[in-house]
């Protein structure tokens, strides 16, 4: 066997800056993210220093075989979907909203496939031309997303809500269920979906909490919670993985496409 047959197909983990120790600047990704790259998909896991000063889209799409769009503080700035910066919107990370727009539609059209969580859902909707909601716990009958103040990580991780999905549709299929409980830890939501956007999935509250790109050749699948945590055990985020390592291994096999979604 060779040493390429041997190699595990590739996620490319967009990274995100920060500061290690307030200081010193990092492109960093959660051990979780990795986690369940490498356990649960069964991929080996590459953390991606999202600046187009070091990468290009082209690059990673050759050099990658799936992309797993992370969650981060930093949310994507409103000029890319049209909007006038202010306060609610929070932090930004300008340098990866150069990279990972181009990259999901880069992806939709090659067939590549992408798993999008929290920010990364957020990114793959503001992507294919969509809008947020700033902070959508002000909003009409809304409840409170974001994740707790105070606690362990546990806590801050527990389910919290539920998420119904479409009946028969992309999500109820792939997990045997039309209602599953997920974690919360999010401000900004979906307010216009982008173009091809099919909301599959919605909080009780109404709020879109999963997604997919209509008549993509590949994965696309794009959640606002964070399966990433205890991915192992939890039977919703286990599914989501095992599908989108599914996915990745297909593409690096060749075969083109793999996974359609349709209602």
């Amino acid at each position: 066997m060779t040493r390429s047959a041997k190699r595990r197909p590739v996620v490319g983990i967009i990274g995100n800056m920060t500061l290690l120790n307030e200081h010193y600047p990092v492109h960093a990704g959660g051990t979780m993210n990795s986690t369940a790259v490498a356990d649960v998909a069964g991929c080996l896991p590459l953390i991606i220093p999202t600046d187009p000063r070091f990468v290009s889209v082209e690059e990673l799409l050759d050099l990658c075989d799936g992309f797993l769009l992370t969650g981060g503080r930093p949310n994507v700035h409103p000029s890319e979907y049209g909007e006038e910066e202010t306060p609610a919107h929070g932090a930004f990370d300008r340098c990866r909203d150069a990279i990972t727009l181009p990259l999901v539609r880069a992806c939709v059209e090659r067939g590549q496939p992408f798993f999008g969580i929290c920010r990364g859902f957020q990114e793959v909707n503001v992507a294919m031309g969509g809008t947020l909601h700033p902070e959508i716990r002000e909003l009409p009958g809304r409840m409170n997303h974001r994740m707790p103040p105070d606690g362990t990580i546990e806590e801050r991780f527990a389910l919290r809500h539920a998420v119904h999905f479409t009946p028969g549709g992309v999500f109820a299929r792939l997990m045997g269920a039309e209602e599953v409980m997920t974690n919360t830890l999010h401000g900004q939501g979906i307010c216009r979906p982008g173009q091809r956007i099919v909301i599959d999935g919605r909080a009780g509250d109404g709020t879109p909490e999963a997604i997919y790109i209509q008549d993509a050749p590949g994965f696309t699948l794009s959640v606002q919670w964070h399966p990433e945590w205890n991915a192992a055990q939890d039977p919703v985020s286990r599914v989501l993985f095992s599908a989108f390592g599914d996915a990745v291994r297909a593409w690096a096999a060749g075969e083109r496409p793999q996974f359609r979604q349709s209602a």
